[in-house]
């Protein structure tokens, strides 16, 4: 959302995000009008930001149940896994990924009796108030 002045808030999509993520969001299929999805974004966007609750997202952004909804609405049906992919998908096609992966294979062996294993012989039980006096 852009202000009266012109300038991007802080936690907010720029022009060029909105292009980006604007063809990859799912059309209206309800004849009643909706809050814009610009609007909508920006607030799931500062929502996740900042950390707050849902409830206390500024009201710029329009009620905060509708963006609960929204987010819930494009979690399910795929809409964030698509623009990931995308984003992917542009910032491999521009070399902006380095794909270098490093494995450890490293192996910690434990002593038998580390994991709690029973010493051979007939099982016997503990009392704790030896140990706790």
């Amino acid at each position: 959302m852009v202000d009266h002045g012109g300038v991007v808030r802080r936690h907010e999509l720029s022009g060029a995000e909105w292009e980006f993520v604007r063809p990859l969001l799912p059309a209206s299929l309800r004849g009643r009008k909706r809050v814009d999805d610009r609007r909508v974004l920006n607030g799931i966007v500062w929502k996740f930001r900042t950390g707050t609750a849902w409830r206390d997202v500024p009201e710029r952004y329009g009620p905060w149940a509708t963006l609960h909804t929204r987010f819930r609405r494009w979690a399910l049906d795929g809409t964030f896994e698509r623009m990931l992919r995308t984003a992917r998908a542009h910032a491999d096609a521009a070399g902006d990924i380095d794909w270098l992966v490093s494995s450890d294979s490293t192996i910690v062996r434990a002593h038998q009796h580390a994991a709690g294993a029973r010493e051979k012989g007939p099982a016997t039980r503990h009392s704790a108030a030896p140990e706790a006096a």
